[in-house]
């Protein structure tokens, strides 16, 4: 027995020993901590929320209705998701200052903080797109030329070809999108704000959404220079044509009257 008893042991058990004891913390943090980061996300989120809430009935329920299912003085938020509250309330356009044809952009009245617990709010009243990454919108390296040809096929017959802006039906615009934040951008193709459009994932992908907003900040950044000196507001033809008439127009009638007057004085003599 005493033989037995002192049989020497495998030289790879102490190996196996402490790989099953490294497998059993693993277990327990695989366990326990993952569960406590996920109970502390729920419980941020939820917090945001109960705070977007407030925010909500203070500021938007009067048009929206107190669950955002909507009045006759403002739509349903139920579905429009994150991305919608961010680009509205951080443009400044919501909380509207009166009804009107088209909410225009103006300094917003709520920290980022306080969007964010909006947008929360916002977004647990149903499924609808989330606010974008910064990796999602960031132009560096997108292909400018191919956002311009994006840009004139889907945005130009409102925004006009350099996004100038320009005019709609019955009181509402396109509004120019010079030197646009570009997560703005994003966002306003992902949920089509007032009379734009909707452009989701599946009808323009996010690497072309990338390319449009590289081609806004190339002819519309605060840096873009016009190489062709003064360009009129950027609308075309039109501002050309109006140039034309107004002042080289009169600029030739006065001349012929001026070549009239010292002919007839002329003549006098």
């Amino acid at each position: 027995m005493k033989k037995l008893s002192a049989r020497r042991r495998h030289p790879l058990a102490a190996l196996v020993v402490l790989l099953f004891a490294l497998a059993a913390t693993g277990g327990l943090y695989a366990a326990f901590a993952p569960a406590d980061e996920a109970k502390a996300d729920t419980s941020a989120q939820s917090l945001a929320i109960e705070e977007g809430k407030k925010l909500f009935a203070t500021g938007c329920s009067s048009c929206h209705g107190t669950g955002g299912q909507g009045t006759t003085d403002g739509p349903s938020l139920v579905g429009v998701g994150a991305a919608a509250v961010d680009f509205q309330v951080g443009t400044g356009r919501m909380p509207a200052q009166s009804p009107g044809a088209q909410a225009p952009e103006k300094p917003p009245i709520y920290t980022q903080k306080q969007i964010d617990q909006l947008a929360a709010y916002v977004a647990s009243l149903g499924p609808g797109p989330s606010i974008p990454t910064e990796e999602q919108y960031d132009p560096s390296g997108a292909d400018m030329a191919g956002g311009g040809e994006l840009f004139r096929t889907n945005c130009a017959q409102c925004h006009n070809f350099t996004g100038q802006g320009g005019a709609l039906t019955n009181g509402k615009y396109a509004p120019p999108l010079t030197d646009v934040e570009p997560k703005y951008i994003y966002e306003a193709m992902l949920h089509g704000p007032q009379n734009m459009p909707a452009f989701p994932d599946s009808v323009i992908p996010p690497e072309q959404k990338r390319e449009i907003i590289a081609y806004l900040q190339e002819v519309n950044g605060k840096d873009t220079a016009s190489p062709g000196g003064y360009k009129l507001g950027g609308f075309g033809p039109v501002a050309e044509g109006m140039f034309a008439w107004t002042i080289v127009l009169a600029l030739l009638i006065c001349v012929a009257v001026w070549v009239a007057a010292r002919t007839a004085k002329a003549r006098k003599s």
